[in-house]
């Protein structure tokens, strides 16, 4: 009983990672349909940020508030840049936005090697994060407590945007029918910077997370950009909901896999899911209700 417990925390630890790294694509993905492999990147400036901040700041538990919010604006605005400056001009041409947002991100760990050095620097976690509660025998570490409670969190509040605010609204309306959208009067321009700036800065947010459970370099963001494009697809292009359940799930199979043989075997393992699962339902787990004439 203890293992099962044991393995079930591990898996929702590493689907809460998964999850946050994804939320963001989730948005962005979902509704310009825009395939972008710099958004590991956002991650990665995540966690320089609060690295910067614990420079200024000692106290690694004020440090660790204040990178929180600090994050989430600076990742925003980088792909608010992104999309201003590149990506606007590529909504219909699918095809380069991989490409170029695959030199972009090759270009910010290149800035980041500059700034930092190639080696990875180490964030010191807060000491009421450093130890563990047991729980039914089964010992839970704090971070990784606080990396669910994070998750959980900006999953609720994402929701709540989504569902009960102007802004949500027009979220939805132009993932449903952009052009249907701006004929009813929606700036499809003002919602997509907007959706951006907060995709973006969710990966920041995520970047936080990681800086308590391992390393920070430049190519952090690289472990996590392919499983996160995986969650969104599996859980279906743009729903939330859809990449919660795929995140926890394939973080608890993941998780076990891993536990009985290794991690290389986990992730193959993974993947060989997700293929079979998008082979039977390829719209995902949850797909868009539409109306049709047909």
């Amino acid at each position: 009983m203890d293992v099962i417990i044991g393995q079930i925390f591990a898996g929702l630890s590493v689907g809460s990672v998964l999850l946050l790294a994804a939320l963001g694509l989730a948005l962005t993905f979902g509704q310009m349909g825009i395939i972008n492999m710099a958004h590991g990147e956002f991650l990665m400036i995540g966690a320089y940020t609060v690295f910067v901040i614990q420079m200024v700041i000692p106290d690694a538990g004020i440090a660790l508030a204040v990178a929180i919010p600090a994050s989430f604006l600076v990742a925003g605005t980088f792909g608010l840049l992104l999309e201003e400056l590149l990506l606007r001009r590529l909504y219909v041409r699918p095809l380069d936005t991989l490409l170029v947002t695959f030199g972009v991100s090759l270009i910010l760990q290149q800035l980041a090697r500059d700034i930092f050095g190639a080696p990875a620097v180490e964030v010191r976690a807060p000491d009421w994060l450093l130890g563990s509660i047991d729980f039914f025998g089964t010992t839970f570490p704090m971070s990784r407590l606080f990396i669910i409670g994070v998750s959980l969190s900006v999953v609720a509040l994402l929701s709540a945007v989504l569902a009960f605010t102007p802004l949500g609204r027009r979220i939805r309306a132009v993932v449903l029918n952009r052009d249907l959208a701006e004929v009813s009067g929606i700036s499809s321009r003002s919602v997509d910077r907007l959706t951006f700036f907060i995709g973006s800065g969710v990966a920041g947010i995520a970047g936080v997370a990681l800086t308590l459970i391992g390393s920070t370099g430049p190519t952090l963001g690289n472990s996590y950009i392919v499983d996160a494009f995986l969650i969104v697809v599996a859980g279906g292009v743009g729903k939330i909901a859809g990449s919660v359940i795929a995140a926890f799930t394939l973080g608890i199979l993941q998780a076990t896999v891993e536990y009985q043989t290794s991690p290389s075997i986990g992730k193959i393992v993974v993947f060989v899911v997700i293929i079979v699962f998008l082979q039977i339902r390829p719209q995902g787990i949850f797909s868009f209700k539409t109306r049709s004439l047909a």
